[in-house]
C-alpha cells in the first residue's frame, strides 16, 4: 500500500515537472517572438519616420504596457485584501459556533490540560508570526543620511 502511494506521488511529480518544463519553454519562445516583433516594429518605424520617432514609439508602447500591468497589480492586491477580510470574518463566525466550542472542550478533556498548554503556546507563537503584516519594517531605527 505504501509502495503504491509512493509510486502515485512519483508519477504526479513527474507529470507536474513535465508540464512545468513545457510551460517554461513556451514562455521563453513567446518572449523571443515578442522581442522579434518589437525589433520589426522599430525597424519599420525607423525606415518610415526616423530614429527619434521610432524610439518614442517604442517607449510609448512599453510605457502603456507598464501602466496596464501596474493597474492590474493594484486590482489583484485589492481583491486579495477583500478575500483576506472575508476569510477573517468567516473564521470569527466559525469560532463562535457552539459546536466548535463544544468540540474544543471535548479535545481538552481528552488530551488533558497539562499536555495541551505547551501545544497552545507553540501554536500561538506560530500564529502570531504568520499574521504579522508583510510590509512591516524589519527595524525601528531611522535610516542615517
Amino acid at each position: 500500500m505504501l509502495k503504491k502511494m509512493l509510486d502515485d506521488l512519483k508519477n504526479s511529480i513527474n507529470t507536474t515537472l513535465r508540464g512545468l518544463s513545457l510551460g517554461v519553454a513556451a514562455l521563453l519562445t513567446g518572449f523571443v517572438a515578442l522581442c522579434f516583433l518589437c525589433a520589426a516594429a522599430f525597424i519599420f518605424i525607423l525606415d518610415r519616420y526616423g530614429p527619434i520617432e521610432a524610439c518614442l514609439a517604442g517607449a510609448g508602447a512599453f510605457l502603456l504596457v507598464a501602466i496596464v500591468l501596474v493597474i492590474w497589480r493594484l486590482a489583484l492586491r485589492r481583491r486579495a485584501k477583500r478575500r483576506a477580510e472575508t476569510a477573517k470574518s468567516a473564521m470569527q463566525v466559525a469560532l463562535m459556533d457552539p459546536m466548535v466550542i463544544a468540540a474544543g472542550i471535548q479535545i481538552v478533556r481528552t488530551i488533558g490540560i497539562k499536555r495541551l498548554v505547551p501545544l497552545l503556546a507553540i501554536a500561538g507563537v506560530a500564529l502570531g508570526l504568520l499574521t504579522r503584516p508583510a510590509n512591516q519594517n524589519k527595524s525601528d531605527k531611522p535610516d542615517k543620511q
